[in-house]
């Protein structure tokens, strides 16, 4: 039950995330609300390692590592906010499930890590829900699609790298180093188009940054309560909900190829993840 709550925290942030980033589109640029987000990240996360008062809590030996993290964290970022601005919302969250997908690859490719059968068809899983979501033949396959998808695979690569950072690194260290690393990189890229927000515009720049910080801590603490294939599933119900958000709010149509894309989806992730318990078990 505690697993349950934690992943509607963060079912609800990822959605508050995603309405302010689509509030703020065409107002403020991009990388403007990502140093945005970065600077009250780390405000809140300064306040949090202060009044903790434990040592330790951002020590590193890895920066060069963090530094290569949120590079390829904070491009796929940009890509996801690009997309929400761009297409359905629920679109954008189908399309970002693929990451697991990419991980898979980029793990075979340059990490090494074998490619079993189960991980092929898990693989084939979710392109196929890929290719339902995106429709190509059908509809001209859009940019804004692909540069989604580019986002994934930015996020799978980012995802990897934590994976070596969680075995020596505690969550809050990482946190604090995605907001301290990512912060120059966007006010770098912001200055050309500077637009000093106004009014109501903070009011979504705030709920976009503390949401970020919600749903990654949400997330932790589910999987502190709840196995991964849970997790995953009760992950899956962000995409019909913010489908719901996107007919509410927006007029977004609903198209049920999401939600047999998403599903496919969900079905190749929970399909490896099986597999590496089964794995697992056979060692002990």
């Amino acid at each position: 039950m505690k697993a349950v709550m934690w992943m509607f925290g963060a079912m609800i942030s990822f959605s508050l995330m995603a309405v302010g980033g689509r509030e703020l589109s065409g107002e403020l640029s991009i990388f403007q609300t990502l140093f945005i987000r970065s600077v009250l990240g780390l405000i809140c996360l300064t306040l949090v390692i202060t009044f903790s008062k434990q040592k330790g809590l951002i020590g590193t030996q890895k920066l060069g590592l963090h530094v290569f993290r949120n590079i390829f964290h904070f491009a796929g970022q940009y890509g996801w906010f690009v997309g929400i601005g761009l297409l359905p919302m629920a679109e954008v969250f189908a399309l970002e499930f693929t990451t697991p997908v990419w991980t898979l690859i980029i793990a075979a490719l340059f990490l090494g890590e074998k490619i079993t059968q189960r991980k092929v068809i898990s693989i084939c899983f979710g392109l196929l829900g890929v290719l339902i979501i995106v429709q190509p033949g059908y509809a001209i396959v859009d940019v804004a699609s692909l540069i989604v998808l580019g986002a994934a695979v930015t996020f799978a690569i980012s995802y990897s790298a934590t994976k070596y950072l969680s075995a020596s690194e505690k969550p809050i260290s990482i946190l604090f180093y995605m907001c301290v690393i990512q912060l120059p990189i966007g006010l770098v890229m912001s200055i050309e188009g500077w637009v000093t927000p106004v009014g109501i515009q903070w009011l979504w720049l705030s709920v976009v940054g503390l949401a970020a910080l919600a749903a990654h801590y949400c997330t932790i603490k589910a999987m502190q309560h709840a196995e991964i294939t849970t997790i995953v599933t009760l992950d899956f119900l962000r995409l019909p909900f913010i489908a719901l958000l996107g007919v509410l709010l927006y007029a977004e149509a609903f198209e049920l190829a999401l939600l047999i894309g998403g599903a496919l989806m969900l079905l190749g992730n929970l399909f490896n993840i099986k597999g590496f318990g089964s794995r697992k078990k056979g060692q002990q």
